[in-house]
């Protein structure tokens, strides 16, 4: 496999074909790739911008094949995707970045802190519940507390807050006793995230760290540069980088950092993709994150990372929309001359489901958010 340089008019393919996807799948058709995407959605946005479209589960025997005869490199655009799927599309020789081992690991919450901790990077005091005889012990460490499961969580789903042991034993009772982690609380000032890209030859660069404010657990807006100090800001690139090279990550991984109130910093948790707060990079940087990702993924050197203006990043969610299906009001978005639009191309809205996103540019980072919440109010 080695350090082998894949150029264009090569064909790429990706796991997964949601917003992620069709933003990768845009940025690989613009440097001259070809594009397969599986994904058994046949609405799947990526699919838009895609040459090829297996719409066909992740563990279909026949799509695989395919892919692993007609890409030249693979990627994933979600974590949920099949490991096993990966791991075998890598014995038979495709180049898969991020690995199955990698995308496993962040699978499992479990796993995953374990994994942070023994690399010798802080995580929040958190215990494994592979059972419910793992609650039987004294429990004040990790109190209060959030039980999450460890697996298939995101956007604040699979995970309830708790004061009490009586709390934690109700709420695993609830998760239908399936394995979690209970996680203490801790007391936040903010929360960060990192963007790091890690190429096979071992090259490893961090996009500007993002500020993120979330509402309902999902994502609401993204501030860069974060409003933090310097130094807290480059503790969070080093510690990102420091785990993308323990794992022996190749590709683009988000970091998510808690700030704590002694500016102590701990990593919540890893996404193996590029991530919804690094949408500002569409606009705002030399290189996006999806750029980053099929570089990556070639062999090729990472591009430059600097930031070019001030964003905002502000989440488009289904309840922007009207219950019967119409559009939000884009006129205020679409006029202002330093915002940019960009739609998933989904055909259904619903509450809570992410249908695009806007970037604001401005001279500060308090005069993009400023912005970016006036014209939020309008649609």
């Amino acid at each position: 496999m080695g350090n082998k340089i894949i150029l264009p008019p090569a064909m790429l393919g990706i796991l997964g074909g949601g917003q992620l996807g069709r933003m990768f799948a845009s940025a690989a058709k613009n440097m001259g790739y070809g594009v397969t995407v599986l994904d058994p959605d046949s609405h799947a946005p990526a699919a838009d911008f895609a040459d090829v479209h297996l719409c066909k589960s992740f563990t279909d025997v026949e799509a695989l094949q395919y892919m692993a005869s007609h890409c030249a490199a693979i990627t994933t655009e979600f974590e949920n995707v099949n490991a096993d799927s990966m791991r075998w599309l890598a014995e038979q020789g495709v180049p898969m970045s991020p690995s199955g081992d990698c995308v496993a690991i962040a699978q499992d919450r479990i796993a995953e802190k374990t994994f942070i901790r023994d690399a010798g990077l802080d995580v929040a005091p958190f215990l494994a519940v592979k059972t419910s005889a793992c609650l039987d012990g004294d429990l004040s460490a990790y109190l209060p507390g959030i039980l999450k499961t460890a697996r298939l969580g995101y956007d604040g789903k699979g995970q309830i807050r708790v004061k009490t042991i009586d709390d934690v034993r109700f709420a695993h009772a609830e998760m239908k006793h399936q394995p979690c982690v209970l996680e203490k609380m801790m007391p936040l000032l903010s929360e960060i995230s990192a963007i790091v890209t890690r190429t096979r030859s071992g090259e490893v660069t961090c996009f500007p760290i993002a500020e993120n404010e979330h509402e309902n657990g999902i994502l609401d807006v993204s501030i860069v540069p974060a409003r933090i100090k310097p130094e807290l800001a480059e503790r969070a690139r080093q510690m990102a980088m420091q785990l993308a090279e323990k794992l022996d990550y190749i590709g683009v991984m988000a970091v998510e950092f808690f700030v704590l109130e002694d500016d102590q910093l701990v990593i919540n948790e890893m996404a193996p993709r590029p991530h919804n707060s690094g949408h500002y990079t569409l606009n705002a940087t030399l290189t996006t994150q999806f750029e980053q990702q099929v570089r990556a993924m070639c062999g090729l050197y990472p591009g430059k990372t600097d930031l070019l203006s001030p964003t905002v990043m502000v989440n488009l969610l289904g309840d922007s929309w009207g219950e019967d299906g119409s559009e939000p009001r884009w006129e205020v978005l679409m006029t202002a001359p330093n915002t940019k639009l960009h739609l998933y191309g989904k055909k259904l809205a619903r509450p809570g489901r992410k249908m695009g996103h806007f970037n604001v540019l401005a001279a500060s980072a308090d005069a993009a958010l400023e912005q970016a919440h006036a014209i939020k109010e309008t649609l």
